[in-house]
């Protein structure tokens, strides 16, 4: 691994620790102006409409550019949404208006969000070997569950009454905001700055890509075709399916985590965060452990999957602290096991077939469009006022279902073509790359 790649690593490390650490921020921000708690979930789908939506678009823009300097863009548009969140009493507005500004600002982030990733991952398949993925993989997926568990964390912290306190008897942060999550919003616009300063520190990797289209009706239709690529190659269906399926199911989990903590144990948000940076820990544990399986073997982690939807149906069973604690961590073992070798399988079937920029983007579009659907239909079983218990069974037998479905999938695909496990990482990059 080159400099380079380290710096990656702490750029995508410290992005993703104020990602996460905004969100709880935000969160607490809409429950200081009295938003209703279906308010939290739609916000959320705010942040992942903002991938769907300029899908077609950020692969372009990603391989139009040196990637460290996309990857600054990006973190700067960030740090314009988290001013935008806690200045929100210079609009004027009712604490009604205020609430959907606050919404409005996070979407932003996630427009920032949605052109960072092409450019991360891009950068990871430009930067690595083919053979080398899964372990490039495992260290940014490791990083970036780290950030999770320290992001979620810091975000509870910040609103805690003890550090909120604190930060508010500081004369020049008491001169910008005036609340607990304010002042919070505030910290985590400073981690968007740092992030940015590595971003600006990463070498060019000296790939070109063809001049990328700039008509926006024919970006959608090449984009369409990208997607019909994937889709329809035997690799490429079962890891994006895979991939779809997980971080729609985390996304929702994430928003379950919060309501089970409040709802089934009785916490604080800022008690919930830490809920949230357990079952992250877990999933370091299963990335790390999922370092050692080789690209061609990928496949084989798929019924760790179904493992995971069942376990999660013991989560209404738990109350003692260390049954919840190890519950959790369980949860997000058997998670960064299996979904670090089908990214790494997913990535690099992307770059073979289209490149790197427009593979993620692709992935992505899927990803959030699942996240999506997911966060949508749970926003709607909390505004019925279903028990948080009993969503959670829903869940846990949705996730195991599908991964059933999906491993059936899969040795259809293998009967019907026996040697195509053995191509895996034999494949050059994509044609359409070129070097300077």
């Amino acid at each position: 691994m080159n400099r380079g790649f380290y710096l990656v690593m702490a750029a995508q490390g410290l992005s993703s620790l104020a990602d996460n650490a905004l969100f709880i921020a935000a969160i607490a921000l809409i429950m200081q102006l009295g938003g209703p708690d279906w308010m939290a979930p739609m916000m959320k789908w705010w942040f992942a409409a903002t991938y769907v939506l300029l899908a077609a678009f950020v692969g372009a823009f990603a391989d139009s550019f040196p990637k460290g300097r996309v990857m600054f863009a990006t973190n700067t548009l960030k740090i314009v949404g988290c001013l935008t969140m806690f200045w929100y009493g210079i609009f004027g507005l009712t604490p009604v208006g205020q609430t959907y500004l606050v919404c409005a600002a996070y979407a932003l982030v996630g427009i920032g969000a949605a052109a960072y990733s092409p450019a991360k991952y891009g950068i990871v398949t430009e930067m690595l070997k083919p053979l080398d993925l899964v372990k490039g993989n495992s260290w940014i997926e490791g990083v970036t569950v780290v950030s999770i568990i320290l992001g979620t964390v810091l975000g509870g912290v910040l609103i805690s009454p003890i550090v909120s306190g604190w930060l508010l008897n500081h004369e020049t942060i008491k001169s910008l905001v005036q609340t607990p999550a304010e002042a919070a919003i505030l910290c985590i616009a400073f981690v968007y700055l740092a992030a940015a300063i590595c971003n600006l520190l990463i070498p060019k990797t000296h790939i070109i890509y063809p001049r990328q289209q700039t008509n926006p009706l024919k970006l959608v239709k090449t984009f369409w075709g990208y997607v019909k690529v994937l889709w329809r190659d035997k690799l490429g269906q079962i890891s994006l399916a895979v991939t779809t399926l997980f971080w729609g199911a985390g996304a929702t989990l994430q928003l379950m985590v919060i309501e089970w903590g409040k709802s089934h144990l009785g916490l604080r948000l800022d008690e919930t965060s830490i809920l949230m940076g357990i079952t992250a820990f877990g999933t370091i544990f299963g990335a790390i452990f999922a370092s050692r399986v080789p690209l061609p073997r990928a496949l084989h982690v798929l019924p760790m999957g179904v493992a995971m939807g069942f376990v999660v149906l013991l989560m209404p069973l738990v109350s003692d602290n260390w049954e919840v604690y190890s519950l959790l961590l369980l949860i997000g073992g058997l998670s960064g096991y299996f979904v670090v070798p089908m990214n790494a399988l997913l990535q690099h079937r992307g770059h073979v077939l289209l490149s790197a920029g427009h593979s993620i983007a692709v992935q992505n579009f899927n990803e959030q469009i699942n996240i999506l659907v997911m966060v949508a239909v749970y926003t709607l079983l909390l505004w019925l006022s279903l028990p948080i218990n009993a969503i959670i069974v829903i869940f846990g037998l949705l996730v195991a279902s599908l991964m059933l479905v999906i491993i059936r999938w899969k040795n259809k695909n293998l009967k019907a073509n026996p040697d195509l496990i053995h191509e895996i990482g034999r494949e050059g990059h994509g044609a359409a790359l070129n070097h300077d």
